[in-house]
Order: C-alpha cells, then structure tokens, then sequence
C-alpha cells in the first residue's frame, strides 16, 4: 500500500523509517519532510502547506493510508476532511483533538469523568487568575489553554513568576489566541513518565513507557524545550503502575469518549506523574510524541502499518502489538546553539556517515544549494542507540554522537542517568 506520513520533524522519520521495513507497504510519501526521511520516503513540497492540498494530494495518487505527526494539522481537521472524501486517515477528528488543542476541555472532561488529576481552576480574566494566585500560593503550574508548540506552560516556584506568567499568556498574548484562557493547577510531585497508546476507538493498546527530559541543561536545568531526549522502558513504571493507569486514565478515557459521540482513533499520549497518591494525568497529547517515538519505535518488533490499519479500521487486537524484551533505547537530541531561544539555521552537518551502532533520525535538517546537509531547526539530529542494559545504551548514544558536528551543536550529557542511577545508587 501507499503510505502518505505528515510532518517534517525526527517523530516522522522514526514513523518513515519503521514503516519502511513493513511488506505492505509499497510506497512512502513524506509531506513536507526534511533531511533524512528522503533516504526512506518521497519527500512532497505543497505551498501553501494546507489540510485541502494534502488532501487533494493523497486522492491524486491514491494514498492508502495518511499518517499525521504535528497536533496542529489534527486540530485545523485533517481528518475530518480526509474522512469526508472516503480517505483512511490515523488520527483523531477535530472534536476529539480537544483533548490536546484546548486545556480547557481537557481538564473539565477530566473531572467529568473522575479521570484523577491535579486541582485546577480556569480564568478568561487575567485580574482574576492573578487574584487566584495570591489566595492558592505556590507552587503552582500556569498552562495557556491552546496550542503553544510546547512552550505554554510554567511550573511556578514564586508567585511572581506565576504573574508574569498570567502576564505573558493573557495580556501580553505572547501565545496569540491560545493564551485567551489559562488553567492553573496544583503542583503534582512525583517522577514524570509519558504513555503512547495505539487506539481503535473502543480499546487502547499501551506503549512502551518513556522518560523525557524537557529541560535545556544537565540535571534538568534552564528552560524547557520540546525535548532533548529520553529513554524506554523506566523501571519507575512497575507493572502495578501500569494496570492502575490502564484500569483509571486509559480505558476510562476511551469509553468516554465513544460515549460522548467522538471515537478517539489515534496515538493517544498521556502525560503521566507517578505521585505518592498513585498515578495522575498531567495532560493528553492526541498523536506521538518527539522525541518519545524515536525511542520507541525501533523496539516495536510488529509491524507497524498492519497496526495503524486494524485501528483505522477498528479492529485493533492487543496481542498484534508486541516489543523487544531485554532491550533499552536511549535517544538524544544535538540542537542548534541558542535552542529555545534564537537560534541561525544553515550550518554544515557532519559526521554522520562515520555512525554505524545507532539509528539517526533527523529533525530540523534540510539541504543547501550545494547538496550539503544543513541545519534548519532547533532540534535537529536524534541519535538512538539500542543495547541491553541502560549502561550500554547510555555510552553506545553518547561514543557516536562525538561524531556529530555542526557550529554551536549542544546536548544534554546525562539522558538516561536517572535510570542508571535507580539500579546502581
């Protein structure tokens, strides 16, 4: 079959990558793509970029099956459109987009459904958030309601970073329209843990579990970025864990949702705290994460595109979805010197044909007019390196990625440490 894939980021290419190896598919179209998912897929340039283009194109060339990365595309109703024109298409409708695109929504359907969760009130007035502000005390975690590419949260120590955070979203509309309302939250202590799940509409089928590190610097310092690595699996996640998120966030989430009339099918991400009270639900993501995919995918030993057919369909069967056992994947991300601020794009990457032991998934990459591998993101290079142990995994990442260079790279150097660090204290 023909396989169209959305989004131009390393999420795509780990998708690209992993769908390549699949027997039933014929044909990998990446739109717009970047760098690297040209050595795997037909990268497909649209301008303007729209839902109506990439529909027109997955018609015009018979597309059997539309993958969808970014949340952005799902909220405007891509597949909204693709379903009125009888293309098959894995993701959520607009409506159950919601679960992503508003916090709002999220929280309210959340509560609605006991689903458990952090305390939280919503304000359209910034005078009366900053009001709020002053009664609660800190800590507290300020979330702009819309889509912010990652960037609209704060978890607030001082109760003047929780203002000019109100400050920033409401009157300063650094997040444009997805700043008009904030949720603000009670801070949840605990170790943070992300879930993909393969969903159908009437079941979910879990991933493996993830720990990112969000932050910029070493040991979890300076500002959050959309992320700079992680790992799978985390022994923090114990299989007690597990049937507690599946029996109070994940099954209940997907009834829910069927029962409200918007079957969710997709990749839904939940975004988890392991608290002293059990397992809470910091927020959804309705499609895979980045960089979480690229740690996981390369241990899904089933075939991937058989699974986003049976959920398209479905007809998606817990054991159609098995994994590596015995096996750690730790990836890390080399972003652009500056990243998340202001960062220049165009500098010459090399290094990367001297990497054999690890997969490299590329992010923000593009070509010059010399053909010449360039930078043209703020994450750009994801390198991922497979091995039994987390150890092993920890050195194999790290001994390639002294291989990467291009003017101002930067990395974490400790992605993974916390798990080693639980089995040799």
């Amino acid at each position: 079959m023909k396989v169209l894939v959305i989004g131009n980021g390393g999420r795509e290419h780990a998708i690209c990558w992993k769908l390549s190896s699949s027997p039933l598919v014929s044909k990998i179209f990446c739109c717009p793509g970047n760098g690297g998912t040209g050595q795997v897929a037909e990268n497909v340039l649209l301008a303007p970029l729209t839902v109506q283009g990439m529909a027109d194109f997955a018609e015009n060339q018979q597309i059997d099956l539309t993958v969808v990365g970014p949340e952005a595309f799902l909220a405007q109703g891509i597949v909204d459109e693709f379903q009125k024109r009888g293309l098959a298409i894995y993701g959520p409708t607009k409506y159950a987009a919601q679960l992503e695109a508003s916090k709002v929504y999220a929280k309210d359907f959340m509560k609605k459904y006991n689903i458990p969760t952090a305390q939280y009130q919503t304000f359209t007035d910034p005078a009366s958030a900053k009001d709020y502000i002053a009664l609660a005390g800190v800590p507290l975690v300020i979330k702009a309601d819309g889509l912010a590419a990652g960037k609209g949260v704060v978890v607030a120590f001082d109760q003047e970073t929780a203002l000019e955070a109100v400050d920033e979203a409401m009157t300063q509309k650094i997040f444009g329209d997805a700043g008009a309302a904030v949720v603000i939250e009670e801070y949840l202590e605990g170790e943070e843990v992300s879930l993909l799940a393969f969903c159908d509409g009437k079941a979910a089928v879990p991933m493996l579990p993830v720990q990112d590190h969000k932050r910029i610097g070493d040991g979890d310092t300076g500002p959050n970025t959309g992320g700079m690595g992680t790992y799978t699996p985390t022994t923090v996640y114990t299989e007690e864990i597990a049937a507690k998120v599946q029996q109070e966030i994940l099954n209940p989430t997907i009834r829910a949702m069927a029962a409200e009339g918007v079957p969710f099918v997709g990749t839904l991400f939940l975004g988890l705290m392991l608290t002293a009270q059990g397992p809470k639900l910091i927020e959804y993501n309705v499609r895979f994460g980045d960089p979480e995919t690229q740690a996981v995918l390369p241990l899904l030993d089933s075939d991937l595109a058989a699974i986003f057919q049976s959920a398209t369909h479905g007809r998606l069967k817990p054991e159609s979805v098995c994994w590596k056992s015995g096996v750690t994947s730790v990836c890390v991300v080399a972003a652009s010197g500056g990243y998340p601020g202001e960062y220049r794009d165009g500098k010459v990457i090399t290094g990367l044909e001297k990497i054999a032991d690890s997969l490299v998934f590329h992010a923000g990459t593009g070509l010059n007019k010399q053909g010449q591998l360039v930078t043209a993101g703020g994450r750009v290079i994801n390198l991922v390196h497979l091995a039994a142990t987390v150890d092993e995994a920890i050195k194999g990442v790290y001994h390639d990625m002294e291989k990467i260079y291009f003017e101002g790279i930067c990395y974490r150097n400790d992605i993974g440490r916390r798990e080693l660090n639980r089995s040799h204290p």
